[in-house]
C-alpha cells in the first residue's frame, strides 16, 4: 500500500528526509508547503499523512484532523525538554538533555505524543552551531529508522509535560543581552557565550561606552595540555 503525503517546511534534516521519502515506493510526497497559506492545500489533497521539519507556522486544528495517520514533526530535543523556540540552545546553557524527537503534532506546541526520541552527546567543545547541526544529523536518522512505525501510524507515548520545559522567541532575546557586570562563575559564562556562538556574528549582544557588539565564542579541543 502507497501512503499518500504531504511534507511541510523545510531545513536540513527535512531536506534530507524529503529526499529520501521521494526514493521510496510505499509513500508518494504530493507536495512540499513551506508558507502557512499553503495549508489550504492539505485540505484539496487530503493525504494520509503530513511530516513537517522546520515548519515555522502554527498549524490550525482543522488542518490537524485531516491526515488519519496524523501529522509527524520532527523537533531538535529531547522532549519533553526544550519545546518551542532554539531547542539546540538551551542544552548548552542550561545543561538539559540534548537530543531528537519525533512526535504526533497536537494543538499544543510541541506537545503531542512523542513516537521516538534519543539522547544527543553534548560535548565540551560545542556551540550552537555544531549542535544543532550534529542534532539535524540524528532527527533524519530517528525518521528513517522510526519509518516502519508512522508508515503504520504506531500510537504515540504521551509526554510528561511537567518533567520538561518550554521555551518562546522572547527567552533568547533576554539571554542574549549581555550584562557586563552579571556575576556569574567562569563555567557558566563559557556556557551562556556557548550557547549564543550561532550564525555569522553571534547571537549576543554587550554594550559598551555607548557602542553595541556582537559576539561568537570559538572552541576548539586541543591535543595534551597547555
Amino acid at each position: 500500500m502507497t501512503v499518500e503525503a504531504v511534507f511541510l517546511g523545510i531545513n536540513d534534516a527535512g531536506e534530507e528526509v524529503y529526499e529520501w521519502l521521494n526514493n521510496r515506493s510505499d509513500v508518494e510526497v504530493k507536495a512540499l508547503l513551506t508558507e502557512k497559506e499553503q495549508l489550504d492545500l492539505v485540505k484539496e489533497l487530503r493525504p494520509d499523512l503530513v511530516i513537517s521539519s522546520g515548519f515555522e507556522h502554527i498549524v490550525p486544528e482543522e488542518i490537524l484532523e485531516i491526515p488519519e495517520k496524523g501529522i509527524v514533526n520532527l523537533h531538535p530535543s529531547y522532549l519533553p525538554f526544550n519545546r518551542g523556540a532554539y531547542p539546540y540552545i538551551w542544552p548548552i546553557i542550561d545543561g538539559s538533555p540534548a537530543g531528537v524527537a519525533i512526535h504526533y503534532m497536537d494543538k499544543g506546541l510541541d506537545t503531542g505524543p512523542v513516537i521516538a526520541r534519543k539522547k544527543v552527546e553534548l560535548k565540551s567543545d560545542d556551540t550552537a552551531s555544531s549542535l544543532r547541526e550534529r542534532l539535524m544529523a540524528a532527527q533524519a536518522e530517528l525518521f528513517k529508522k522510526n519509518w516502519p512505525n508512522i508508515y503504520a501510524g504506531k500510537e504515540g507515548e504521551e509526554q510528561d509535560l511537567e518533567k520538561g520545559s518550554m521555551h518562546h522567541r522572547e527567552d533568547l532575546d533576554e539571554v542574549s543581552r549581555l550584562d557586563l557586570n552579571e556575576e556569574m562563575t567562569l563555567e557558566e559564562a563559557i556556557g551562556l557565550l556557548r550557547g549564543l556562538s550561532y550564525g555569522d556574528k553571534g547571537l549576543g549582544v554587550f554594550e559598551k561606552d555607548g557602542k553595541f557588539y556582537n559576539l561568537k565564542l570559538e572552541v576548539e579541543e586541543v591535543n595534551g595540555s597547555n
